[in-house]
């Protein structure tokens, strides 16, 4: 029995300068069925010729391999050519939108890398996150604290468009213990029950309530049977898992640009975010 032929998941795009001609050009790599090989499609003209990437269709070689049909070409496919290759990639329709593919850095590296999967892993902290290659940004956040009052939570973004809606109004969150250590250290200072959702996850006195009360100011706080202090209603039953979405978009901006890419992150956290940024 024979090896199964691939391809790709979901298209791809690809853009830069043509070497030779200088002009800017967009690649999409799209996924095709089984024995039809590679083949690109001039999608700037008229008829959006397709020229099959078969030595039969080489037309020249100087400076470059060209394939061509009926007066119609795509110059310097050979990086394209050897990153699909060398990802084992038998079948794609590559649309292209003027004559040359783009030089980029001179390599085939980026065509690899854009039908690559990134990870980053903390096995320590049980952290991953992945970003998938996609035309749209997106999310998709899984979080887990192993406490009774805040277990597993996911959440997810599918369109950036929706962030103002859906994402930008959640609030951090943080448990008692923390919150108390924070005070005791003098920290937090322009913190109060106003900001932040407070996570009580063991039993706490009335005497320990009205301290909490008279540091922030306010006549009582008790807490509710979903284990956080009265201080703030939830937006969202997921908030904090929405709040969590929310550093990730922030952290991965630090990269200087928008991503392509659909974003899983598992028990995300400022330093793996920016680890993986």
């Amino acid at each position: 029995m024979g090896e199964k032929q691939k391809t790709i998941a979901k298209p791809i795009s690809v853009t830069g300068k043509g070497l030779h001609t200088g002009v800017n050009v967009k690649l999409i790599f799209n996924p095709a069925p089984e024995n039809f090989g590679i083949q690109f499609k001039r999608i700037d003209l008229d008829d959006q010729p397709v020229i099959k990437a078969t030595s039969d269709y080489v037309v020249a070689t100087n400076r470059g391999t060209t394939i061509g049909i009926n007066g119609h070409v795509v110059n310097t496919i050979e990086h394209v050519m050897a990153a699909l290759i060398g990802k084992g990639v038998d079948n794609a329709l590559i649309e292209i939108d003027n004559s040359e593919t783009p030089i980029l850095d001179g390599s085939s590296r980026y065509f690899t890398e854009a039908n690559e999967v990134l990870t980053y892993t903390n096995a320590e902290n049980k952290v991953e996150l992945i970003a998938i290659p996609s035309d749209e940004f997106k999310i998709s956040v899984l979080i887990d604290f192993e406490t009774d009052v805040l277990s597993t939570q996911n959440a997810s973004l599918d369109r950036i468009e929706d962030f103002q809606d859906e994402i930008a109004n959640c609030r951090t969150f943080v448990f008692l213990h923390e919150l108390e250590y924070l005070l005791s250290n003098n920290l937090i200072k322009g913190g109060d029950l106003s900001n932040a959702i407070v996570f009580v996850n063991r039993e706490i006195s009335q005497e320990e309530l009205d301290r909490l009360a008279k540091l922030f100011n306010k006549p009582s706080v008790k807490v509710l049977s979903k284990g956080i202090l009265n201080n703030v209603d939830l937006y969202f039953e997921n908030e904090p898992a929405r709040h969590k979405l929310l550093d990730v978009i922030g952290d991965l901006y630090l990269i200087g640009g928008q991503l392509k890419a659909h974003i899983i992150a598992k028990r995300p956290g400022h330093n793996a975010n920016v680890e993986f940024a």
